[in-house]
């Protein structure tokens, strides 16, 4: 049954409108209501973002770098969780400020050789994050119903389909759709933890204290960093909150941006869990057991079973499936927002939805193996992430552009650090890759 246009336009209209409402009259009276209350019409896009935090690109090097190096690795998710809160920060922050998203900015201020390059770049990194987004959910339907890749990849376009569908009634029903995939996964790694049950005195150990173990770690870890700080979840915050709740007044600019930080740290505070969580399992589980050289998803799924029972494998592929769809939803709207942030041209999402799925389909026509697929996507990813963290460092540092919300010199200071540990970790691992190896 479809739904007529008016219909849809008064319905999203509703839906968003009820919200902008409830947050303009907390950014007046913030004293009305309880703090609980006034924090919920404020969440919502940094939960969004975070779903590229939790993607399966995720879980194949963290469960690479768990059943090789133990806790070795716990400190890099630590670390790169702490520059993705400060990083997303400022992503929705410059979207409050100036209405504009990051893309937008690039296109505005670079002359146009950069641009196009840029735009190139970075649609290429939407492709391998895609990759790893539409491959991790073929194979979560795979673990969980036993059909073949190629009608796994089949299922999860068309589920992805449906799921972008909600797009059209508002900011609302998707912000709670993909905020409810979210909890799923969280929910499932809660369950996971506990069935494992881990050493924390040797976890909060490897939490605090950076350790690395040879040229292999160090690939891994570049891995986390690029399935951790993403770069489309970067230019899409921004995109997020550029005209989700407008407001010119200081006060109300400051109390927004407040808001927003809240909504980035908890959303993100539990995208770091369930990272921390998938290599906790893994290293339980697999690195101490003739299963350390664990390589690939489908394995630990099939070992997961007869090593801590039937629930485990269930709910490692559930969240592997859920990740995989909501990571992929969002995947594609950033590549929309990339598009039209830097050449101003739209096409339609199920073009983009169909080219995005060919290089997924390649991969299982050729038979290559979707773990390893996975892992080097997510090296792919933070080779691009200085192409999109450097401009953000440069844009809100601005007072020109950022006006009431410009970056106060700390701030600078740090995201200036994170920019640079990512520059020399993929300049070190390029000459390892490429000269040492």
């Amino acid at each position: 049954m479809s739904i007529p246009a008016d219909k849809m336009d008064e319905s999203r209209t509703r839906s968003d409108s009820r919200t902008i409402g409830a947050a303009l009259n907390i950014l007046d009276n913030p004293e009305t209501t309880n703090r609980l209350t006034r924090l919920l019409p404020f969440l919502g896009p940094a939960f969004i973002a975070s779903v590229a935090y939790i993607d399966p690109g995720n879980f194949a090097t963290n469960i690479q770098a768990g059943a090789q190096f133990g806790y070795l690795l716990l400190w890099v998710i630590v670390v790169s969780n702490l520059m993705a809160m400060l990083i997303q920060t400022l992503s929705a922050k410059l979207g409050i400020a100036t209405s504009m998203n990051l893309a937008e900015h690039c296109r505005m201020q670079f002359p146009k050789p950069v641009v196009y390059g840029m735009w190139v770049l970075m649609e290429l990194v939407a492709m391998a994050t895609d990759l790893a987004e539409f491959l991790g959910a073929a194979i979560g339907f795979n673990l969980l119903t036993g059909v073949s890749l190629f009608w796994g990849a089949i299922l999860t376009a068309l589920t992805t389909f449906l799921i972008l569908g909600f797009e059209r009634y508002g900011f609302r029903p998707l912000e709670a759709v993909i905020s409810a995939m979210v909890g799923v996964v969280t929910l499932c790694y809660i369950v996971e933890t506990i069935i494992v049950r881990p050493d924390w005195k040797i976890i909060l150990h490897f939490t605090v204290m950076p350790h690395f173990s040879g040229t292999d770690s160090f690939v891994l870890a570049s891995g986390i960093l690029g399935a951790t700080v993403m770069p489309h979840a970067i230019f899409l915050h921004s995109a997020l909150t550029q005209d989700r709740i407008v407001v010119k007044d200081r006060r109300q600019l400051r109390r927004l941006y407040r808001y927003e930080i809240a909504d980035v740290v908890i959303a993100l505070g539990g995208a770091s869990f369930v990272n921390a969580a998938m290599l906790i399992m893994a290293a339980a589980t697999f690195h101490t057991t003739e299963y350390a050289h664990i390589a690939s998803i489908q394995e630990a799924y099939r070992t997961l079973e007869p090593l801590l029972g039937r629930a485990a494998g269930w709910f490692f592929g559930l969240s592997l499936l859920v990740a995989g769809l909501s990571s992929s939803t969002v995947g594609t709207s950033a590549g929309q927002v990339i598009m039209q942030g830097f050449l101003r041209r739209h096409i339609p999402v199920w073009i983009r939805r169909l080219v995005t799925m060919a290089p997924s389909l390649a991969v299982i026509g050729m038979g290559l193996d979707p773990t390893r697929t996975l892992v080097v996507s997510q090296v792919m990813l933070s080779f691009g992430l200085p192409f999109a963290v450097i401009p953000l460092v440069m844009f809100t540092r601005r007072k020109d552009i950022m006006g009431e919300l410009v970056n106060r010199r700390f701030t600078t200071l740090l995201a200036g650090m994170a920019a640079t540990v990512i520059v020399v970790l993929n300049i070190y691992l390029i000459y390892q890759m490429f000269v040492a190896g």
